[in-house]
């Protein structure tokens, strides 16, 4: 008989945690399923390096064998940024993931599961999953949204994808009672590009501010959904939007001709946009990702700081 899962948090992550110091959780799909090699893994120390200038400790969630790991080493962070075969989870797949013993790489759902269930309290990624296109007829919608409905989390990224129907996700993620805040804005970013076009009814405006709502909503413990912070992309470095509005109808274009449905339309999407704007759009991706690290790092340091 198989042995059973657990989760086997990083000694320093464990010894960070009981001390009430600072942790930031990384997702790791970004490396097995979201950058190209050899890229992935320089991006992915450097996402980490960037958590660490803030004093914070950088927790990257992954699984290995079919065990939970919160806090991969470095030599764990290159093989699944280099194995071909590494399995990407959501929460669902996580039990049976474990249960095969395969190594995966968890979303933004299963690291904000994983992360919350070892006591880590904000989390860093690039976008958030969301409603697709065409929900209404094909109900495709991510994980990501119902997880964070119910998982006590404060997860900073730069909105969702635009290839997402973004209105209809904000719709979503107010019916779920998960709060969304802008960092520096009132509009909702959209990942490659610094506004989606659509409002938010809450701005804050440093660290301090969102660590200390974070903690209100934990005294008030109205729910235990999370806390989405948007942190656009800066308008200097955001993808053309002339460029990106071409590329999306493009892409969306080709999903249609295509017959793609489901869970491999953003792989496509993402596809043509890395291929149509000769790699601007993975700069852009990576430049949001190492900025949503160093502002959740200040996040949780500022956490820490509170009594």
């Amino acid at each position: 008989m198989p042995p059973e899962p657990r989760i086997r948090v990083h000694e320093e992550v464990r010894a960070a945690l009981a001390a009430g110091r600072p942790v930031v959780a990384l997702e790791s799909t970004i490396i097995s399923h979201g950058l190209p090699k050899p890229d992935n893994l320089a991006v992915a120390r450097d996402i980490e390096a960037t958590v660490r200038r803030q004093d914070a400790v950088p927790a990257t969630v992954g699984m290995l064998r079919g065990e939970f790991v919160v806090g991969l080493a470095d030599d764990e962070l290159e093989r699944l940024a280099g194995a071909d075969d590494v399995v990407k989870l959501s929460v669902r797949d996580l039990p049976i993931a474990a249960a095969a013993g395969v190594d995966g790489a968890t979303t933004v759902a299963s690291t904000s599961a994983v992360a919350a269930a070892v006591g880590i309290g904000v989390f860093a990624t690039g976008g958030l999953g969301g409603v697709h296109r065409g929900a209404a007829e094909t109900f495709d919608e991510s994980a990501d949204l119902t997880t964070l409905s119910r998982t006590p989390i404060v997860v900073v990224c730069a909105g969702v994808k635009s290839i997402l129907d973004v209105g209809a996700t904000l719709e979503r993620l107010e019916t779920l009672g998960v709060g969304v805040v802008g960092y520096g804005t009132r509009r909702f970013p959209g990942f490659y590009v610094t506004d989606s076009g659509f409002d938010l009814d809450w701005r804050l405006d440093t660290p301090e501010q969102i660590a200390a709502a974070w903690r209100a909503h934990r005294e008030f413990a109205v729910n235990e959904a999370a806390l989405v912070v948007a942190n656009p992309v800066p308008p200097e470095d955001q993808l053309d939007r002339d460029l990106h509005d071409r590329v999306l109808a493009e892409g969306l274009e080709i999903v249609a001709r295509d017959g793609v449905t489901g869970k491999e339309v953003t792989p496509v999407l993402l596809a043509h946009f890395h291929s149509a704007t000769a790699g601007a759009s993975l700069a852009t991706n990576v430049r949001i990702i190492l900025a949503n690290a160093d502002l959740a790092a200040r996040v949780a340091v500022a956490q820490a700081r509170r009594p």
